[in-house]
């Protein structure tokens, strides 16, 4: 079983590409054949469901014009906990 945050998140994202896909005019039918994947795995991902892939996910974001959005996810850049780590590790008083 997913976390709940984890679950919530993958729900917002298909709900999203859903919102997506309607007001682009797009049907189940010239979605999924555009994402060369079957209506019910459009459906799973329009759901959140977590057993649908990454590349999925990743192949609507590319459809849509939002791909550049998924590897800024985990930049490292953006990292604030492991600065905080590193920051922690090199000054020992901040301990």
């Amino acid at each position: 079983m997913l976390p709940a945050p984890v679950a919530r998140s993958l729900s917002e994202l298909g709900q999203n590409l859903r919102v997506a896909r309607k007001r682009r005019k797009e049907t189940l039918a010239s979605f999924a054949e555009r994402m060369q994947v079957s209506i019910p795995t459009l459906r799973k991902m329009e759901q959140g469901d977590p057993s649908v892939s990454i590349a999925i996910y990743a192949m609507a974001l590319w459809l849509i014009g939002r791909l550049a959005f998924l590897s800024e996810i985990a930049d490292p850049f953006n990292d604030e906990t492991a600065l905080l780590l590193e920051l922690r590790r090199l000054d020992p008083k901040a301990r």
